[in-house]
């Protein structure tokens, strides 16, 4: 079984971030070690479990949709293609196995992904593997958030992670839309779009964690030139 779960579905700012995970029976050797739903946990204990679930797991993939794709596909959309993407990653060997399934954080079953599929309506409260995709894809999109903070300080990305909070509203309304804002999201907010260097308009152009890394990479290098 695999498990899969997404992060960034509302937020104002940022990408919408899956993962999937897959651990080896019996799970009940992590029965004691904490995971759980991704929002009942403190930042260090996520970060800490996210590295045990990594070195515990069989498989773990994340899948990223951008900005430009939330837009355009709607956050339902993108939602299920970060999904579909994290799901691409599993290799076939386990994919294929008969007894292979998805448990799907939530009431939908992903669309184009041919695995047999169990929605879950709460499963990162239920389901081991669940949790543990929830708490994988929240620690990456949290450092990818607190990467955007160091190049777009006044919006305070790595103190709400792109959600509607007060300070993230009020530093809209101050500085205008970035880039890496979701304009129907925020069409209740009198905004102006911002303009910005034409570096800092570049998204993610891969959907895995490396081009994420190197798309923050390239913002860096376009800063310091």
């Amino acid at each position: 079984m695999a498990g899969i779960d997404e992060v960034g579905r509302g937020a104002l700012a940022g990408p919408v971030v899956a993962a999937c995970v897959i651990f080896a029976p019996p799970v009940s050797r992590l029965a004691q070690a904490g995971i759980a739903d991704s929002k009942s946990l403190s930042p260090a204990k996520r970060t800490f479990l996210a590295g045990l679930i990594r070195q515990e797991a069989l498989h773990v993939s994340l899948g990223w949709a951008t900005v430009d794709e939330v837009n355009g596909k709607n956050v339902r959309g993108a939602t299920f293609l970060a999904m579909s993407r994290a799901y691409g990653l599993i290799p076939s060997h386990l994919s294929e196995d008969p007894s292979f399934f998805l448990a799907v954080d939530g009431r939908d079953r992903v669309p184009g992904v041919l695995a047999p599929q169990v929605p879950v309506v709460g499963g990162d409260r239920k389901i081991l593997s669940v949790a543990a995709a929830s708490i994988v894809a929240k620690v990456a999109r949290d450092g990818y958030m607190d990467e955007l903070d160091l190049l777009f300080p006044g919006y305070l990305f790595s103190k709400h992670k792109g959600y509607g909070t007060e300070d993230h509203r009020a530093a809209i309304l101050r500085l205008g839309l970035s880039p890496h804002h979701r304009p129907l999201f925020c069409r209740k907010i009198s905004v102006r779009q911002l303009p910005l260097p034409e570096v800092w308009s570049l998204k993610i152009q891969t959907p895995d964690a490396q081009g994420a890394d190197r798309f923050i990479g390239s913002l860096k290098e376009g800063q310091d030139s």
